[in-house]
């Protein structure tokens, strides 16, 4: 963050599990807001220039890119030039590997005087020295951890406190920590295990001795292996599989926990012994694998991680695994595939994430040896005949390149009789067989992009059926209320207002779905029969845990602010752009809820009580049109285990909350509206003991105000940070 104006790129070099990601990672967040754009993206060892470039457009921001035609690699840079250009960039490139991918990648930086910054980390030292054109003030070395922090970061996982360990264990916890050589991988993988074990000598010095020498010097790949594979031997049986499942997905791979749990499921890798609820038990075990550090945070969203990812050491490990136990096999090219053919085992699980081979076309000699697997998980690469997987329950098709008046002809699924799970990200058009009647076992069917060419006839009668999310259209919405079984439904309410559809009729429909637990809509263009019809089928939906609403312009009503009590079990209410005229008095009544996004009118003191009073409420999204006059004085007992509250309004809310001692005692994120000229600190954010981050949230935030905040907490124990929303 010097004064030099021209481009500056910096390299961070070092082993893998060191931290290199995680330094970038919080480098990018902290400078992040003094920059015009910024991006962070992974390139992994096997880069697909095309789709590594397309992912760097949709991190900063750019229109989404054209998919349905192969666009060459040049043109891509010069979007991004021309994007990047006379703007000043902060751009994280994280995980180079080769210098020919470096060589493409900075052609997409245009050498300008605005004081970009470009962060490059890489395990190899000559890419890091070539990205800073052999400055050698522009890389920075990673080293390992000093004792003294690799003890905190042990303790602080195990014990939760940076200094407590109990006498009993100082001298074991010293020789395993020597054996980590400072790896804040290793010391977190080893300090996860230790977690989970007693706190004894005797369980702390069978992990020492599982570890035996290899990490008493410098550390090497194959010695941080032995670490990670402790881990893996130390999970319970009923984690192996589903841990090991994570080899599906390519290297730097964002994997969405809740479509993970759908595969776990239909692979019959979640057991339900006890009668409970296998999504509850599967996210359970992604929970436990979270909790034990063999995968890796992404995304929290409401205080739950929905979005993880697998290092990539651990997934070198994954793959040794998978490959010594014949669990998944991946095929990266044609002689990958021919590998396989030639294997003398049964391959079960395949994961055809090529690149290289886009555009190719497989042998039929090589096609025999899909006739065994049960899962096929397909990456960029072409289509091979479904009628060879004669065994198949689980199906993805993920990023397929197709011209988007090209059909992709799905209809030989409906001889895939073991099928459970279905999964297309494509834009194109799809055709599926005219009827599903064999495909009793059914339960995912994932297609939210694709234009169907028409839907099966059938479908309202497959009995597993439990998520759904196509696009309906004419062809299917008035046959919505027979599927009973469903669990998750995602809909575009759009379809629901076709001339061709009766929509009220469709709507009411929806509330025969008394099994449902999700419900995503999209409300768009409805008038009021169809809003009074939505409200009398939410009335019956009393198993419902998630309501979420979007909408591409307000939707202004008190229909289902009028409904009596429902959504006795309602977790998450997620309002979008639907606008009620007061805080509904049933929400009082919403013991579970967890999460709330709720946009009024105008919301009276007496209703933020009522929501107070919510014994669950975690995070709180409260939007109003209108402020009331007098002050609202947040005191003891409201808002008991909150953590996260945003406030929006027309008027500076910081005039209108004020907070006592003993509020909100678990409030770490704190967002308002403010005012440039007139913003006011609300009262009492002394009392806010817990409080980490505060954003303002208006038109050109001044220094002023937020110097003001800063001054206010000053003396805050926390020191919280103070900053614009962007």
């Amino acid at each position: 963050m010097d004064a030099r104006k021209k481009l500056k790129v910096v390299s961070i070099v070092g082993f893998g599990g060191l931290g290199k990601t995680t330094l970038a990672k919080q480098v990018y967040d902290k400078i992040g807001s003094l920059f015009d754009c910024k991006a962070f993206f992974s390139v992994s060892q096997r880069p697909d220039m095309t789709e590594l470039l397309n992912n760097f457009q949709l991190k900063l921001g750019m229109r989404d890119p054209d998919t349905s035609r192969t666009r060459k690699v040049d043109d891509i840079i010069e979007e991004l030039r021309q994007h990047l250009k006379e703007k000043r960039y902060l751009i994280v490139v994280d995980d180079v590997w080769d210098q020919p991918t470096w060589n493409t990648i900075k052609c997409a930086f245009p050498e300008d005087i605005n004081g970009s910054r470009v962060v490059v980390t890489t395990r190899v030292e000559d890419v890091a020295a070539a990205a800073c054109q052999n400055d050698g003030e522009g890389i920075y070395k990673m080293e390992p951890l000093s004792d003294q922090n690799s003890r905190m970061l042990l303790l602080n996982r195990v014990f939760g406190s940076k200094h407590d360990c109990p006498p009993h264990l100082k001298e074991v916890m010293a020789e395993i920590l020597k054996k980590c050589h400072g790896l804040p991988l290793a010391v977190i993988t080893i300090a996860s295990l230790l977690a989970n074990k007693e706190t004894s000598r005797k369980s702390w010095e069978s992990i020492r001795d599982s570890l035996g020498t290899q990490l008493a010097t410098n550390p090497t790949l194959e010695e941080m292996k032995s670490i990670l594979n402790l881990s893996y031997m130390h999970l319970p049986a009923h984690l192996r599989a589903c841990f090991l499942y994570f080899g599906m997905y390519p290297e730097d791979w964002d994997i969405e926990r809740d479509d993970l749990v759908r595969q776990w499921i239909a692979e019959g890798l979640v057991s339900n012994l006890h009668g409970h609820d296998l999504e509850d038990v599967g996210r359970s075990y992604f929970n436990e694998l979270i909790n034990r550090s063999v995968i890796q945070p992404v995304m929290v969203y409401r205080e739950e991680v929905v979005l993880c990812r697998v290092h990539d050491m651990m997934l070198d490990l994954i793959l040794s695994r998978c490959d010594e136990d014949n669990f998944i096999s991946v095929a990266y090219n044609y002689n990958d595939m021919a590998r396989l053919h030639g294997n003398k085992y049964k391959v079960r699980r395949l994961s055809l994430s090529s690149v290289a081979g886009r555009g190719a076309a497989y042998a039929p000699t090589i096609d025999v040896c899909l006739s065994q697997i049960r899962s096929f998980t397909l990456f960029w690469a072409p289509l091979p005949s479904l009628l060879l997987f004669k065994y198949l329950r689980v199906l993805r098709i993920t990023d397929y390149n197709l011209d988007e008046e090209t059909t992709l002809d799905l209809a030989p699924i409906g001889q895939l009789f073991q099928l459970r799970y279905l999964y297309v990200t494509v834009s194109c058009y799809v055709q599926l067989p005219s009827k599903l009647q064999g495909l009793v076992y059914l339960e995912t069917l994932d297609m939210p992009s694709a234009q169907l060419k028409s839907i099966p006839s059938d479908i309202a009668q497959l009995s597993r059926l439990s998520y759904l999310n196509i696009r309906m259209e004419k062809f299917m919405s008035e046959c919505i209320g027979n599927m009973k079984s469903l669990r998750t439904l995602v809909i575009d309410g759009e379809d629901l207002s076709m001339k061709e559809v009766n929509s009220v009729k469709v709507i009411m429909g929806l509330g025969e779905l008394t099994n449902l637990r999700n419900l995503k809509i999209r409300v768009n263009g409805w008038e009021k029969p169809e809003r009074d019809a939505f409200a009398s089928s939410l009335g019956k939906l009393r198993n419902l845990k998630c309501l979420h609403f979007s909408s591409g312009y307000t939707v202004e009503d008190n229909e289902l602010g009028s409904l009596s009590n429902p959504f006795p079990q309602l977790e998450e209410f997620i309002g979008g752009r639907w606008k009620f005229h007061r805080v509904p008095v049933w929400m009082g009544g919403l013991n579970c809820l967890r999460n709330l996004e709720l946009w009024v009118k105008e919301a009276s003191t007496q209703e933020v009580n009522l929501l107070g009073e919510l014994p669950s409420l975690v995070a709180l999204w409260l939007g109003t049109s209108h402020i009331p006059k007098e002050s609202a004085i947040l005191g003891t007992g409201l808002f008991p285990v909150l953590k996260s509250l945003t406030f929006g309004a027309q008027e500076d809310v910081g005039a209108y909350l004020g907070f006592e001692a003993g509020a909100m005692p678990n409030l770490r994120f704190l967002c308002i509206s403010t005012s440039r000229e007139h913003g006011v600190v609300p009262v009492g954010l002394e009392h806010l003991l817990r409080l980490e981050t505060i954003y303002l949230r208006g038109v050109d935030i001044g220094d002023a105000i937020v110097s003001a905040f800063r001054d206010a907490l000053s003396a805050h124990p926390n020191h919280p940070s103070v900053g614009p929303s962007f």
